[in-house]
């Protein structure tokens, strides 16, 4: 069985509804969709918490209000003091969006959209610009760029530093798109090796291919089983470095 097709089904992007303008691609495609329908989740979740009057959207609003006030009281809270809610808005966002994409991709037939690395680069890319703006907001503009700069530096050594520390910031958002999407990656491919076996194991002998099926089924269920634990992770571990991050711009010091 040839399971290539497969992970390209699952993890590639492939365009639905073609649209081209200057010889880009600006049409529907599959992971697009995905994100739609990961954003609409996310609002109807939302709303369906705030106006919900039964048992299902008082279990739910305590779910997610559960979420918030960890996300506000224990991870930014540490970091922004005063201004965790100027920042919460933002980072509630990436965290329920990362969440929800995760699981999201774990459904038969859908795709995972943080096995894009261009989805994964774009939250990147967010996290840099927004270091950028609390720096300048926080500091204004002259003093956040003498921060860059350690203190105290010899001045020969101010235009040498000045470009590592700009090479070490984007190195850190590099890192951020990077590891989310390595790790959704590889949790797709270690289950899909995993089914792998029951094939490999049955062209050497069809019997030993029946026998190794429940143990090949076993250890994929386990790894989906971890796949749960990564997306939580992995939407925790964007959420908090973003905001660590964010606050080495906000409090230099």
């Amino acid at each position: 069985m040839n399971f290539e097709p497969i992970l390209k089904h699952h993890l590639l992007d492939h365009t639905l509804v073609p649209f081209y303008a200057g010889g880009i691609n600006l049409g529907l495609t599959q992971h697009l969709l995905m994100m739609w329908i990961v954003s609409a989740i996310l609002v109807f979740a939302a709303t369906l918490s705030v106006r919900a009057e039964g048992r299902s959207g008082v279990f739910l609003r305590s779910g997610i209000e559960s979420i918030v006030l960890y996300i506000r009281d224990e991870m930014m809270h540490p970091i922004f003091h005063e201004e965790t809610d100027y920042y919460l808005p933002y980072f509630l966002t990436l965290f329920f969006f990362i969440l929800v994409a995760n699981f999201a991709g774990m459904v038969p037939y859908a795709s995972s959209i943080m096995g894009d690395v261009s989805v994964t680069l774009a939250l990147a890319l967010c996290t840099f610009i927004l270091i950028q703006f609390a720096g300048i907001k926080t500091q204004g503009l002259i003093s956040y760029l003498k921060h860059i700069v350690p203190g105290g530096t010899p001045w020969w050594l101010v235009p040498l530093l000045f470009v590592i520390e700009i090479f070490g910031l984007c190195a850190k958002c590099v890192a951020l798109c990077i590891r989310l999407f390595a790790n959704i990656v590889a949790g797709h491919m270690v289950a899909l090796a995993c089914l792998s076996l029951i094939f490999i194991f049955a062209q050497m002998n069809h019997y030993i291919g029946i026998v190794s099926a429940p143990f090949a089924v076993g250890l994929t269920l386990f790894s989906s089983l971890l796949d749960i634990l990564v997306a939580l992770l992995q939407a925790y571990i964007f959420t908090i470095l973003t905001a660590l991050f964010v606050g080495f711009a906000v409090h230099p010091h």
